[in-house]
């Protein structure tokens, strides 16, 4: 019996030297080769979690764990590397209270702090993951995730120049650190200070060239920054985020702007109606290469039919015709090669039914002018959407310029009129963007956050006002009034994160200044 119980000791001895030298078959059958004596054999049920988790097998990992913690109930790193797993497979709450029980029976462990923290931010939000990443620190100020994690539980409650501080604390304990780099960029553009931005997201692809989402803030910052040559192509790797929709799979290439020939090419909308309303422009190009068909959301169908040189337009989900080649929207600007001097400008090149604008007319003649469209919030699903939307109550000062008709544009679900604005809401009426352009087409000027109701404005060649968050969408560009995409648009924006007021004043001003019989378009 101890002849065989030294030998299990050798074979486990030296397993663990296989595991920590990275040599995990070996490591695996090692741990094997006890269990096959011993099935109870706590450690090495946990170190086989352990490899399931390096390599992904997170439910195996729960499984192997749970069976370890069966044949030892006290071992504090054992509930603390299942709680790792479930949280890898998104069962939050589960993995919470494994590190509550490791935290129980280990009081002193940093690391069961820190994990919990990524557990709460997940159930309860950044404030009750902040108390265990700072307890983390307490216990080991050296603890480099800790600092990661902190700043970026700041991060998400606005407080940028704090989470800066801990992320440059975790890069001084850990150079190496791509995620930190990563983060520290966010932060960095998100107080206005790009380029520095774009050099972090440069050392954190430098680091982990397959970081997607480190590739993709570098393609947020360089755009946002006016490098068009390089922030196309690092826009590409939108596509390989974590926990992103993916790109759509079709049996034939992705167009890239080569010649066409008799092929037919494929577009298809990806992400949210402004995107589309932005970038549908480029189908008019390609449609003087050849054959085009385009595939948007149904409510986008009957608006965007009227694009010249369509083969034809379906709705998302539809059987779509043969065709050969494929580009989603938001990669066209890639294909075409823009820069800021050759964006497609020319507007309109989106066109509202003449007879439903005659309609909205008869309609809005009752209202004394000048008629103002306003729309104040976007899709609340949308990430940042807090930081762009507002409360209607904020337009209240546009109320006292005199003589304005304000209309809403802002579809709403049984809302009670915003306190302080008298509006005209006909938003029942809007069945489809279609209709939405027809109503815009009726008005004088559209004002409103980043939405695509603004897109569109901008899209028909209307006078457009928006307001734009201090770290706006990356088409918005830096430090500019107007915009490239859109002639006829003007820039509001905020001269420091979340202040709002100052914007709406601006407007106010604007609008009491306003030279009505002169026009709107263009001023600025």
């Amino acid at each position: 019996m101890i002849r065989e119980q030294r030998g299990l000791a050798a074979i486990f001895r030296q397993a663990v030297a296989d595991h920590r030298a990275g040599r995990l078959q070996q490591a695996e059958a090692g741990y094997r080769r006890i269990l096959a004596a011993d099935p109870g054999h706590a450690d090495s049920l946990h170190y086989l979690g352990l490899i399931a988790a390096a390599i992904g097998r997170h439910d195996l990992a729960v499984a192997l764990i749970g069976r370890a913690l069966r044949s030892r109930p006290g071992a504090a790193d054992f509930f603390n590397n299942l709680g790792l797993s479930l949280i890898a497979l998104g069962r939050f709450a589960e993995a919470a209270e494994a590190h509550q029980r490791a935290i129980r029976l280990e009081p002193g462990m940093a690391a069961a702090h820190n994990n919990l923290g990524n557990a709460l931010k997940a159930l309860d939000g950044p404030a009750a993951a902040e108390v265990h990443y700072r307890r983390a620190l307490e216990l080991d100020p050296g603890f480099a995730a800790a600092h990661n994690n902190l700043g970026a539980a700041l991060a998400d409650r606005d407080r940028l120049g704090e989470a800066e501080s801990y992320y440059r604390a975790a890069l001084r304990l850990d150079p190496v650190y791509p995620e930190a780099h990563n983060n520290l960029a966010t932060s960095l553009r998100g107080q206005g200070r790009w380029e520095e931005a774009i050099e972090h997201c440069r050392r954190a692809v430098a680091q982990a060239p397959d970081h997607a989402d480190a590739h993709y803030n570098l393609a947020w910052s360089l755009l946002l920054a006016g490098h068009y040559r390089e922030g196309w192509r690092e826009f590409e790797w939108r596509w390989r985020l974590e926990g992103g929709k993916g790109a759509r799979t079709f049996d034939v290439p992705l167009w890239r702007g080569e010649p066409l020939g008799d092929r037919v090419l494929l577009l298809h909308a990806e992400q949210g109606a402004g995107d589309s309303f932005l970038f549908c422009r480029y189908v008019l190009l390609a449609a003087r290469l050849g054959r085009v068909i385009l595939e948007v959301p149904q409510p986008l169908v009957g608006l965007l039919a009227g694009l010249p040189g369509l083969a034809g337009i379906y709705p998302a989900g539809s059987t779509l015709p043969a065709f050969h080649l494929h580009c989603p929207l938001l990669s066209l600007p890639l294909a075409f090669g823009t820069e800021i001097g050759t964006i497609p400008a020319e507007v309109p090149y989106l066109h509202a039914d003449p007879d439903r604008v005659a309609c909205w007319q008869r309609r809005l003649a009752p209202h004394p002018g000048p008629r103002i469209g306003l729309v104040w919030a976007g899709n609340p699903a949308q990430r940042d959407d807090r930081r762009r939307s507002i409360a209607p109550a904020r337009f209240a000062p546009l109320a006292e310029v005199p003589g304005l008709t304000l209309v809403s544009l802002q579809k709403r679900r049984g809302d009670p009129q915003p306190a302080g604005l008298d509006l005209f809401d006909p938003t029942a009426d809007l069945v489809d963007y279609a209709e939405t352009a027809a109503l815009i087409e009726a008005l004088d000027l559209v004002i409103g956050v980043d939405t695509g109701v603004v897109h569109l404005a901008g899209a028909l060649g209307k006078p457009v006002w928006v307001l734009n968050r201090f770290e706006p969408y990356f088409v918005w560009l830096v430090d500019r009034t107007d915009s490239p995409w859109y002639p006829t648009l003007r820039q509001f924006r905020q001269l420091a994160p979340g202040e709002w007021d100052p914007v709406i004043e601006s407007v106010r001003d604007a609008l009491s200044a306003m030279e009505w019989r002169r026009g709107l378009a263009g001023r600025g």
